[in-house]
Order: C-alpha cells, then sequence, then structure tokens
C-alpha cells in the first residue's frame, strides 16, 4: 500500500508538467494578451505605456521564458500575482475555496437523497412502469447540459415564481439552485450505476440462499446487497467531488456564485494566466489525491477489491 501511495504521488509530477505546459501554450496562442484588454477597456494607451506595462509583467518574454519563470516561483511556493487585481493568486483562489465547498457538499448530499432511493426501486422493480419511468427521467437527465438545466430552473424558480433568490449570495436559498442544477445530472448518472449494481448483485447465488431460507426480503436489500454499492459509489463520488471542488465553472457562472469555478472562467475571458494556471494545478492535485483517497478506502469497505503495486 505505501509503495503504491508512493507511485502514484511520484506520477503527479509529469501530470502537473504536462498539463501546465499545455495550459500555457494554449493561452498564448491568443491574439491578445491582460495589459491589450486592460488598456482596451480603459480607452487605450500609448505604445510605450502598453509595452512597460508588459516588461513589468514579464509579458515581454517569449513562451518558454514566461514558462521557466513560473515554474520556478510554483518551487519557491510563490504561485504569482493576479494581472488584473494584483493580489496574491493564493490569497485569491482560497477565498474562493468555501463557496465552491458549500455548493459541492449540498449538490452531493441531493444527489444521495434521490439517486439511492430512485436506483433501488428501479432494481426491485425491475420491467414496472415505475422501472420505465425512473429510467427514462434518468436518461434524460444525463443527456441535458448542466447550463441547459441551471436556465430552466432559474427561468421557473427564480424569475417566474420567484420561490429561490440566487443574485443575493447571503441568502439562505442562494446555494439551492445551483447545487440542485448539478444534482440533476449527477443523479441521473448514479441511479443508472446503483440499479445496475443491485441487479448484477440480486442475481448472485447467496441472495437465492437467503431467501429460500426465509430472510426478508428487505432486510436481505438493506444489509447485504447495498453494501455492495459503497465501492462503487464511492469511486464514483470520488470522481464527482474531484469536479466539483475544481468548480462547476458554467454553473457558478450562470448563477453568479463566487466560487472556483467562476473565477476560472473570470480569468480565462480577462486572459489573468496567474488565475489559470493556479486553477489548473488545483484542478490536478484534487482529481489525483481524491481519487487516490477513493482507492484506499475502497479497499477498507469491500475487502475483495485489491490493489495490485508494481513490482510486487
Amino acid at each position: 500500500m505505501k509503495h503504491y501511495i508512493q507511485t502514484r504521488l511520484l506520477h503527479l509530477i509529469p501530470i502537473l508538467i504536462g498539463i501546465t505546459f499545455l495550459s500555457f501554450a494554449l493561452m498564448h496562442t491568443a491574439s491578445t494578451d491582460t495589459v491589450d484588454l486592460l488598456y482596451e477597456q480603459n480607452g487605450g494607451a500609448s505604445p510605450a505605456a502598453i509595452t512597460a506595462h508588459k516588461i513589468a509583467l514579464g509579458l515581454n518574454k517569449d513562451f518558454l521564458g514566461q514558462y521557466s519563470d513560473w515554474i520556478c516561483n510554483i518551487l519557491q511556493g510563490n504561485m504569482g500575482t493576479s494581472f488584473v487585481s494584483g493580489q496574491p493568486v493564493s490569497s485569491v483562489i482560497i477565498e474562493k475555496i468555501p463557496a465552491t465547498i458549500e455548493l459541492m457538499v449540498i449538490a452531493v448530499l441531493i444527489t444521495l437523497f434521490i439517486s439511492i432511493p430512485l436506483g433501488m426501486v428501479t432494481a426491485v422493480k425491475k420491467g414496472s412502469w415505475m422501472d420505465y419511468m425512473i429510467r427514462f427521467s434518468a436518461f434524460t437527465g444525463n443527456a441535458l447540459p448542466d447550463f441547459f438545466i441551471g436556465l430552466l430552473l432559474l427561468y421557473f424558480f427564480a424569475v417566474k415564481i420567484p420561490v429561490f433568490s440566487f443574485l443575493n449570495t447571503d441568502s439562505n436559498t442562494a446555494p439551492i439552485l445551483p447545487a440542485l442544477t448539478l444534482a440533476i445530472a449527477m443523479s441521473a448518472k448514479y441511479t443508472r450505476q446503483i440499479r445496475g449494481i443491485l441487479l448484477e448483485e440480486l442475481h448472485k447465488p447467496y441472495i437465492q440462499a437467503a431467501r429460500i431460507r426465509g430472510v426478508p426480503y428487505f432486510y436481505i436489500l438493506t444489509h447485504y446487497v447495498l453494501r455492495s454499492v459503497l465501492a462503487p459509489l464511492l469511486a464514483l463520488l470520488g470522481v464527482s467531488v474531484g469536479s466539483l471542488l475544481g468548480g462547476a465553472a458554467i454553473v457558478e457562472s450562470i448563477f453568479l456564485w463566487d466560487g472556483i469555478g467562476k473565477l476560472a472562467v473570470d480569468a480565462i475571458v480577462m486572459r489573468d494566466y496567474p488565475i489559470i494556471q493556479a486553477y489548473v494545478i488545483w484542478m490536478s492535485l484534487i482529481y489525483v489525491l481524491i481519487n487516490l483517497a477513493v482507492d484506499i478506502l475502497c479497499c477498507f469497505i469491500d475487502p475483495r477489491i485489491t490493489i495490485h503495486e508494481e513490482g510486487h
């Protein structure tokens, strides 16, 4: 186990270098940079002022020069300074994390509250009208993009019937609509996953043997069958949590939720390279570390799952 964890952490180094290099390269394909956009919005400036500003930010160097400077700063624990706000990138990221975590927790709770009961119903009532109706709803929810679901919820429950507030982020109801938007697509995926796992488990010999012995069906479901769902569900949650902690950029932008995702979108629009690169690192670290933690936790939940270590 220790060797496996060390190997996964070592693999993170080339992954981060590759991802940051590619994202840095893509950003520099743009015809304009932060300074051009800032002066364009403020009515322009003399070429000398623009050049001086670019030199101050290090934008006058070539691509490799800027990337190597950025890598050196990262290795020293300095994530740089925002080109737009002038604040340290690390403090900006930390400031936005609580809002994203709040949205993630609510979305995950709603997802589990919806998907686990529906997945159980579709598995137990296989072939019934309830099974077909829930599966059709899950298929529809999975097919609709997040931004479309968000706009529908926004139109009906914030404009037509103003039940929920979203402009006032201090309101207790503010996170409900964006969290529900994320939960609908996630619930559709989770419901289908849980149904498939339960159907496979319900046809195993030990289930049939327990039913023949007269063990109550509800007891079999809650004490035996549901345990088989925990490890795959936890793995699916790991991917979802990693994505949500990175910030659901489109959803946060639609609902003006001041989290990591909205910060990334604003940084892309303004060509704020230090913020974008910090966001890329954040996403990469979260995905790798959460999935590593989930792999290890799954082994403790279900001993049948083993981690195969290379060279051992």
